[in-house]
């Protein structure tokens, strides 16, 4: 396995500058230019491993010929994270490149700030990452699409774990931004739907990429909850696993956390990384669908090492964008559009629709508990669940979304 460190100058040589992969099949005429916006240096655990994978599929897409005789270009570019440089760049990509769509995305309020650009210049979006519900419903409009599975769908999966366990008072923790207070929001309606007696007795709502863990671990500790639904991720969490681990908040204690599972989030713990707890993820090692094995060996062999979720995502974001170019007769923002509602194509987890009432995919996510096993967290006792399940009904997302 390659090493997984990674600086900014080698994120930023690539992020600022056109991709456009090998043409090893029959593809001609101008290729068909993507602007990609995302917070590589921001998150490069996650953004990496989605570069990869977004330049396999593109390698893929050409080497087969492109999109109607037409190749694939990416421009990549970086928003560090923040919502302004990505709309700024957002204009550069449309009005200067000339691209013909846009994508990418990562941090919730960085997706919607390109969504609404998008719907203003009458862009089509894909976006590849962020989880807001408000992505598709609040503020959902008529040019963006979202390709994972949203807050509103994992925090679902994860309660019908949750209602099983014989605790009734929970404590929350999650980042202080759209996709935090999304995610804290929809597990506390939902559990209190499916479990009436439960009540909640704490709420901590760090700053992103900013969390004073200990201070955090000790007034979660002081309000005694059974149980805990954690939404931190990436360095937020790992400070916040081992101040827990650290001054016993997890001892008889359950956890229910989002992304968790992924190995994006586990892999830097190692032997750390806890145990039991209820969590979406990623077990990419055990996944064993002729689809995820053949996406697996290719991912092996183009970059020599393992994928992670972020690897899946830039993949069959590319994916997705070319099935939707082949039901277009022209690279037209309002026949993109048009195709994208609907669609459906083959991702890395089996098939996916993108609903035309929402633009929201069906794409799902594994849902286990942690273990370690050889020094490492990972998964064990995990499903897929299945997005379209997790869904509500029409007329709840119609009352949710504005017409557009």
């Amino acid at each position: 396995m390659t090493g997984w460190v990674i600086g900014r100058r080698q994120v930023l040589a690539g992020a600022g500058a056109a991709l456009a992969a090998p043409v090893l099949g029959r593809a001609q005429g101008a290729p068909i230019r993507i602007g990609e916006i995302n917070s590589y240096t921001a998150q490069p655990a996650f953004l990496q491993p989605y570069r990869y994978g977004w330049t396999m599929a593109v390698e893929q897409v050409n080497a087969a010929g492109g999109v109607n005789g037409r190749s694939l270009e990416t421009l990549h570019r970086d928003d560090a994270g923040k919502p302004e440089d990505a709309v700024r760049l957002a204009g550069e990509l449309v009005n200067a490149e000339k691209v013909a769509l846009l994508s990418g995305g990562f941090l919730s309020n960085v997706g919607l700030a390109i969504a609404d650009y998008a719907n203003q210049n009458r862009m089509l979006y894909v976006a590849s990452e962020p989880l807001t519900d408000a992505l598709v419903w609040s503020r959902g409009n008529r040019y963006t699409f979202r390709l994972r599975a949203s807050t509103y769908m994992q925090s679902a999966m994860l309660v019908e774990e949750a209602a099983k366990l014989p605790a009734k008072r929970w404590a929350t923790v999650a980042p202080n931004y759209e996709y935090g207070q999304s995610a804290v929001r929809w597990f506390k309606e939902l559990l209190t739907r499916a479990r009436p007696d439960v009540t909640f007795v704490a709420e901590q709502f760090p700053a992103l990429g900013r969390i004073d863990a200990g201070a955090t671990v000790q007034a979660l500790a002081a309000t005694n909850p059974e149980a805990i639904f954690n939404v931190t991720f990436g360095a937020d969490l790992t400070n916040f696993v081992r101040q827990g681990l650290t001054r016993g908040l997890f001892e008889r204690r359950r956890v229910v956390s989002l992304l968790t599972g992924e190995p994006e989030y586990l892999d830097p713990l190692q032997d750390e990384a806890p145990e039991n707890w209820i969590v979406t993820g990623y077990p990419w090692d055990q996944v064993n669908t002729p689809e995820h094995a053949a996406f697996r060996e290719a991912y092996r062999r183009r970059w020599n090492d393992t994928p992670r979720l972020g690897s899946v995502v830039g993949h069959d974001t590319v994916m997705a964008i070319a099935a939707m170019l082949k039901q277009t007769s022209a690279v037209e923002t309002e026949a993109m559009v048009d195709a994208m509602a609907g669609l459906k194509f083959g991702s890395v987890f089996g098939p996916v629709e993108f609903r035309a009432i929402d633009h929201q995919s069906t794409m799902g996510a594994f849902v286990g508990r942690t273990v370690l096993k050889n020094g490492r967290g990972t998964m064990a006792d995990w499903r897929y669940a299945d997005g379209r399940d997790y869904l509500p009904p029409d007329d709840v997302v119609r009352a949710l979304r504005p017409q557009s």
